[in-house]
């Protein structure tokens, strides 16, 4: 319970810093359940992924003089 409020205030600060609520993610998960781990790990890649780079937190180097 206190994780999940804890994950709760963080996602609000990453979108208030402009991160996409998608790029974070949260499961419960037991260290007896490799297989749920592993296909958790793939949706949250493949999710990551379909939304690209996070363009306002690359560099534009050709700006900097």
């Amino acid at each position: 319970m206190y994780a999940r409020r804890r994950f709760a205030v963080l996602k609000n600060l990453l979108e208030y810093v402009g991160i996409e609520p998608g790029r974070l993610h949260f499961s419960w998960i037991s260290s007896a359940e490799a297989t749920k781990f592993q296909e958790t790990v793939i949706e949250v890649t493949d999710a990551v992924k379909a939304l690209g780079p996070a363009k306002h937190m690359i560099k534009d180097i050709r700006k900097v003089a």
